[in-house]
Formats: structure tokens, C-alpha cells, sequence
């Protein structure tokens, strides 16, 4: 398989469906995101975290890869079978973030990124995963995209928040309390 084919050398991809788009068409940018989302999230699971972390963050590169093959089909032309979402998916990321809830202070402030690699790669993940979600939004304006991947992003983002908080917690780190000035 070839990695370049030429086509989009002058600024147009196509779908899955074969419909050719602009390459900087709300839909591209959606599944961009999205697949910058998974980069990060994959960095973070390269971190030296706990394993049962690791095995979650793996399922949710696989959810990630669902959504962009979601958001990368032409819903009016494409006939492919794609893998869908499901309620267990964004019940999970519930889960997840219940249960390290329970080990977590409770929140008395506003936190700062920082204090540790691994909790800082958490809040950048989280911000792409919110600009997947505004992206993705924006798309849903106009065209056809399966609501719960709107869910899932909003859910993940949480996730990622917890986590971050989570991993802290593991790490001994203290989180950085933000202190407006005033």
C-alpha cells in the first residue's frame, strides 16, 4: 500500500463514500482533531502510570479510531460498514471517573495544569478533546453525526480531567490550586 497517491495535492481529500471535500472542511477538521486527541492519549498511556489506566486508555484509542471513522464517512454516499459506539463505551468513561473519584480530595478550587509530565500530557489531551467536541458540534449543525460521539468527547474530557487529578493523587503530587488575583 502506498502511502501518498497524489490526490490531495491540491487541497482535496475524499471520504469514506468517495465524496471530495476541502481539506480544511469542518468534517476533516473534526476526525483531525479527533486523531490528535488519540496522539495524545497515546502519550499519555507511554507514561509510567498504573497499568489498569493503561488498559483504559488503550480502549479508548479504539473508541477514538470509531468515532474518526464516523466522522471521516459521507452519510448520504458511503455503503462501508463501520464500528459504531455504544452506551457501555461512554458508561465506562462513567465508571472510570467514578472510581477514581473515590480516592481523589474533594475539589475546594479551580486547578492549574502542571506539577508532573504525565498530569500536564492529561490537561493537553483535554483540550484537544474539547476542540474535537466544538469541532464535532459544529458539523452537527449541518450534517448528519451519530450523537453519542458528541457525548463520548464531552464524557472523555471529564476523564481526562479526573485522570489527571488521578495520577497526581498516585504520584504524591500536589495540584496547583488556582488563586485569582485580585
Amino acid at each position: 500500500m502506498k502511502i501518498y497517491t497524489k490526490t490531495g495535492d491540491k487541497g482535496e481529500t475524499s471520504l469514506i463514500g468517495g465524496t471530495r471535500v476541502p481539506k480544511h472542511h469542518i468534517r476533516i477538521e473534526s476526525y483531525g482533531t479527533v486523531d490528535e486527541l488519540n496522539s495524545w492519549i497515546g502519550l499519555i498511556n507511554d507514561q509510567d502510570i498504573a497499568q489498569e489506566s493503561k488498559t483504559i486508555l488503550s480502549e479508548i484509542q479504539d473508541r477514538l479510531f470509531t468515532i474518526g471513522s464516523s466522522l471521516a464517512s459521507d452519510p448520504e454516499k458511503s455503503r462501508m460498514k463501520i464500528p459504531d459506539l455504544h452506551a457501555s463505551d461512554i458508561e465506562l468513561l462513567e465508571n472510570q471517573i467514578d472510581k477514581m473519584n473515590e480516592v481523589l480530595p474533594e475539589m475546594r478550587h479551580f486547578i492549574l495544569p502542571g506539577g508532573h509530565t504525565s498530569i500536564s500530557y492529561c490537561h493537553l489531551a483535554r483540550c484537544v478533546c474539547r476542540r474535537a467536541e466544538r469541532n464535532v458540534i459544529h458539523l452537527h449543525e449541518t450534517e448528519y453525526v451519530n450523537e453519542m460521539v458528541i457525548v463520548y468527547l464531552n464524557r472523555l474530557s471529564d476523564y481526562l480531567f479526573v485522570l489527571a487529578r488521578f495520577i497526581g493523587h498516585q504520584l504524591n503530587v500536589n495540584e496547583i490550586a488556582w488563586k485569582a488575583r485580585m
